[in-house]
C-alpha cells in the first residue's frame, strides 16, 4: 500500500472554550469544522432539546451569528479551510445566513440536500453578505423573520425543512 505523502490535520469546535485557544491552534492546522449541535447548545447553556427553555435557543441570534462571522474571519485571515456540520447546515433559511456570512463547505443530512441546494441556486450572495453586516450588532433576541423578509424581499426560494 502506498503511503500518503501528506496528512492533513484539524480541529473540531465543539466547546466555545475554543475560540480563545485560535491564536494558538490557526498556524499549526490545516482545517478546522464546527460542530454546530454541540457548540451551540454549550454557548446557550441550555438544553436545545428541552421544550420548556426552547424559546431561549435560537441559532439565528445576533451574538451566535456574530461568533460565527468571527471565525469565518479568522479561519480566512490564517488560510484554514473551514466547514460547519451539524442540524443548522439543512435548514434553508440558517444555511443562508450560514453562506452570507462566508461558510464555503457545509454538511448535512441527505433528506435535506435539495431544499438548501434550491435555496442557494436562487441567492445574490453579495446582497445577502452586505445586509448580514447590517444585523450583527442589533439588540434582537433573533434574526429570523429579518432574513426571511430578505428572502421574500430577493427572491430567495426558502423551504422549510
Amino acid at each position: 500500500a502506498k503511503l500518503p505523502t501528506e496528512l492533513n490535520v484539524g480541529v473540531m469546535l465543539e466547546v466555545p472554550g475554543l475560540m480563545w485557544q485560535l491564536d494558538a491552534l490557526l498556524p499549526i492546522i490545516d482545517f478546522l469544522s464546527v460542530g454546530s449541535n454541540d457548540l451551540f447548545q454549550f454557548m446557550f447553556a441550555t438544553d436545545r432539546g428541552n421544550p420548556r427553555v426552547a424559546d431561549r435557543y435560537d441559532v439565528l441570534s445576533p451574538g451566535l451569528l456574530s461568533l460565527l462571522r468571527s471565525l469565518v474571519r479568522r479561519c480566512e485571515d490564517a488560510e484554514v479551510s473551514l466547514s460547519l456540520c451539524g442540524e443548522m447546515a439543512g435548514r434553508p433559511l440558517e444555511a443562508m445566513a450560514l453562506i452570507g456570512m462566508g461558510f464555503r463547505n457545509i454538511s448535512m443530512p441527505p433528506a435535506t440536500i435539495g431544499a438548501v441546494k434550491s435555496m442557494i441556486r436562487s441567492l445574490s450572495v453579495a446582497s445577502l453578505r452586505d445586509y448580514l453586516e447590517t444585523l450583527y450588532d442589533l439588540p434582537d433576541h433573533s434574526l429570523r423573520e429579518k432574513l426571511r423578509s430578505f428572502s421574500r424581499d430577493h427572491g430567495v426560494n426558502i423551504v422549510d425543512t
